[in-house]
């Protein structure tokens, strides 16, 4: 997935307010239910540190804050520590942190210090987003296409075929396709077919991916990707309910989920 710039991160908590409703229209639930639901967990008393990352591109603005931000909104005591790094993290550890949050270019991690899981941003969302998806209520079957299976794709599809759903899935790059085919027993999608679908999971950092023909008239789009992959006036002509949030809603999952 691309990296989230500071103008991604604005407006987090009017964003989750709105896919909050969208998401307990369309499946039954809140966001917080459904991450109790699927991993069997409720957040407590954990204290979680947040450790500003210098490496590579370096710290994003709004990025520790808008994690405070989330780790308080579910109700858990956070701190963002002084020093960045390893400095960071030791001040984290001896302030008493049970969880610890960080990120640089290439994995942003939650890992439980107490009981030891560990977690990446990537997996986290996409099994949330996917299991968002597959909560559908006006669901027409159990097919559900999956478009981009890199990271948080792959993990998604394979938290669908787990759940016994008919997983189709398209993505440019072929390796990653069979890769998927291979290893999860995904059906390969093609335009060809005119195959629709109201369920999607949209895990690409690519605008306008869904195109008109893969979607059913009544359909729900489950996507962390920045740009959106739904054309608007797709979206408009059609009755798609449309979950995208760029942060939030993958990091509850990562909190719920090592707990």
């Amino acid at each position: 997935m691309a990296l989230l710039t500071q103008e991604d991160l604005e407006n987090l908590s009017m964003q989750l307010e709105e896919n909050d409703a969208v998401v307990s229209k369309v499946t039954g639930v809140d966001i917080k239910g459904i991450c109790e639901s699927l991993y069997g967990t409720k957040l407590g008393s954990e204290k979680v540190g947040i450790i500003p990352i210098t490496a590579g591109n370096g710290v994003i603005g709004n990025f520790a804050s808008s994690l405070l931000f989330i780790v308080e909104y579910f109700g858990l005591d956070g701190f963002i520590s002084e020093h960045p790094d390893v400095t960071g993290y030791y001040e984290a550890v001896s302030q008493g942190a049970d969880i610890i949050l960080m990120a640089d270019d290439h994995i942003f991690t939650a890992h439980n210090l107490r009981n030891e899981k560990i977690v990446s941003n990537h997996v986290a969302t996409g099994v949330i987003y996917a299991e968002i998806a597959s909560r559908f209520e006006d669901a027409t079957s159990k097919d559900i296409l999956v478009i981009g299976l890199g990271g948080v794709g792959y993990a998604g599809a394979k938290h669908l075929v787990k759940k016994g759903f008919n997983v189709f899935a398209c993505d440019p790059n072929k390796a990653f396709l069979e890769k998927a085919v291979d290893e999860l027993g995904i059906n390969p999608y093609c335009s060809d077919d005119r195959k629709r679908f109201s369920m999607v999971l949209e895990a690409t950092p690519n605008a306008d991916t869904i195109s008109e023909g893969m979607i059913e008239e009544r359909c729900l789009v489950s996507t962390p990707g920045i740009p959106c992959g739904l054309p608007s006036e797709v979206g408009k002509k059609y009755r798609v309910d449309l979950v995208m949030e760029p942060l939030v809603i993958g990091v509850a999952s990562m909190l719920y989920s090592v707990i």
